[in-house]
């Protein structure tokens, strides 16, 4: 089948499925985080990197996957990538133990990277620039649910089958997207000849690892040492000199650099991956409080959980195509402030509302607002970024706009975990010497001590983490028993809501960064079988 033949809105459907199942999986593991820390007798921080290294695998390699898209086909690279992520997905529901799932979920983030960029490569390629708007629209509105359902079929399966069918779904699913593409999807060959720039991506691959290796263990580590004289900020130094060596020899590689610098001299483009930047942040760092205050602190199983995002999940749907069509006639950058904005707004207001002893129900106007701002930000952004970049640096920025997401992600998730895991610990100490006091003074610092030591030392989030106190009368048991109750449960709201402020505050420089955006002007339409002159693409 060649793109003459192939059904464009066929095509892309075909393509949004496997796109819908990798970024579904960006989220759908935050539901499942207390029943793998109880069965896989894991800290938080281990279960932050299985989040994490996922991001990772999946955004290092994006731009040169995007060049074995251009060289041996998109479709042929998309399904390679499918087969691989649908095969560590079933690793990662057979693994026994946090390290080899960590270790599952890297490839299936690289199985992830082959896949994303060649799905925006089909609509460059089957859409010209004056129809693409609803198509993006379809494709933010997929990239948008699927960031938000994830923690809803994540609850219900774990609820009914265990966290391990989180992984294990994908395979019907895999199956059925291989099909279709197989079928739907043209195998368009651009044919491009590129060199692979092997230094550029061993220096950003390294140097991205780095920095999230130093923020992600930092509160580990206690900001020291690591291993021999190594400290914690030394690591994230060598991560930025990397990435400071990644820039310098992108401008004096003069083959084919992996992120060519030229395309940043367009405003549009410069802001519009900021804001992509800020974007990914905060849609991968707002699950996690969320979800430890849920169901740690008000005690909602994961299917609840799931419920309570599913209205802020379905407005975002419902909302994303008409502002597709609506950003190919009004000035995107008011809509992408307005999205932005919105999403800061309700994160806001739920670190607002959120009480230990609140209901969970009393979050849904505030996830709402959420909802409204992210149905609002993925197709004007994406049409603003891209709309105004010159035709034959057309394939390069889409690459780069869309692995500045997934880096958001990245930093969103080692930031977000590295803060809760903070705050935790401070919270929980500072609640649990309040509480102490009502208790005779001879006992007081036992038990404070002993609910700090295991904040800090362990994944569990409950009374149960109260270390026994000598000597304590039995009919003072309960009393204790009660304290340290409210104690562990102020202490997470605290630290949830606090963390939450983070990814609302990230938002706000994508505000600004969006606030520098001009209304690209209109372009003639092309044939839409046209392959792309530009090299590499991504999603």
């Amino acid at each position: 089948m060649n793109a003459r033949q192939a059904n464009p809105w066929a095509a892309l459907s075909a393509l949004c499925l496997g796109f819908f199942m990798i970024l579904l999986d960006t989220t759908i593991v935050s539901t499942a985080i207390p029943a793998m820390l109880r069965e896989l007798d894991a800290g938080l921080n281990a279960i932050v990197w299985v989040i994490s290294v996922y991001l990772l695998a999946y955004a290092v390699p994006m731009l040169f996957a995007s060049r074995l898209g251009d060289r041996f086909g998109p479709k042929r690279v998309y399904s390679a990538g499918l087969v691989v992520f649908t095969l560590a997905s079933v690793w990662c529901g057979l693994s026994g133990s946090v390290e080899m799932l960590i270790a599952a979920r890297a490839v299936q983030g690289l199985g992830a990277a082959l896949m994303t960029p060649q799905t925006l490569a089909f609509i460059s390629h089957l859409f010209p620039p004056s129809k693409r708007g609803p198509a993006m629209g379809l494709w933010s509105g997929v990239a948008g649910i699927a960031a938000i359902t994830g923690p809803l079929l994540g609850g219900v399966l774990v609820d009914h089958l265990g966290w391990e069918w989180i992984f294990f779904v994908n395979l019907p699913v895999g199956v059925v997207a291989l099909t279709l593409a197989l079928l739907k999807v043209p195998d368009w060959q651009p044919k491009h000849s590129h060199s692979f720039d092997v230094p550029g991506i061993l220096l950003s691959g390294a140097g991205l690892f780095c920095v999230v290796y130093g923020v992600q263990n930092g509160q580990q580590y206690d900001w020291g040492r690591v291993f021999g004289p190594i400290t914690v900020f030394e690591i994230i130094g060598a991560g930025i000199a990397l990435l400071i060596a990644f820039v310098v020899w992108q401008r004096i590689n003069r083959d084919e650099p992996l992120l060519p610098l030229a395309v940043f001299a367009n405003r549009n483009f410069s802001a519009g991956t900021l804001t992509s930047v800020t974007v990914g942040f905060a849609m991968t760092g707002m699950f996690l409080p969320l979800v430890i205050h849920l169901q740690a602190v008000l005690g909602e199983s994961p299917t609840m959980t799931g419920l309570l995002f599913a209205p802020m999940s379905l407005l975002a749907g419902m909302i994303g195509p008409f502002v597709g069509k609506a950003s190919d006639k009004v000035n995107g950058k008011i809509l992408l402030v307005i999205g932005l904005g919105a999403l800061a707004a309700g994160l806001a207001l739920v670190s607002l509302l959120a009480h230990a002893d609140a209901n969970a129900w009393a979050l849904t106007p505030a996830l709402l607002v959420a909802g409204v701002g992210i149905g609002f930000i993925f197709a004007p952004m994406g049409n603003l970024a891209m709309r105004s970049v010159e035709p034959r640096l057309t394939g390069t920025a889409s690459g780069i706009f869309n692995t500045a997401r997934q880096v958001g992600g990245v930093l969103g998730s080692a930031a977000v975990g590295v803060l809760l895991q903070a705050r935790i610990s401070v919270s929980i100490a500072d609640e649990a010497a309040s509480a102490a006091t009502a208790l005779p003074e001879q006992y007081r610092a036992p038990f404070a001590e002993g609910i700090a030591k295991a904040a800090e030392s362990t994944g569990e989030f409950g009374p149960s983490g109260q270390a026994a106190i000598p000597g304590l009368p039995a009919d003072m048991a309960e009393q204790a028993q009660r304290l340290a109750l409210e104690a562990v449960h102020n202490g997470l709201t605290d630290a949830a809501r606090v963390t939450l402020l983070l990814p609302a505050a990230v938002l706000l420089l994508g505000v600004l960064a969006a606030l520098t955006m001009r209304r690209p002007a209109p372009r003639p339409p092309h044939p839409a079988v046209a392959p792309e002159p530009s090299a590499t693409t991504a999603a």
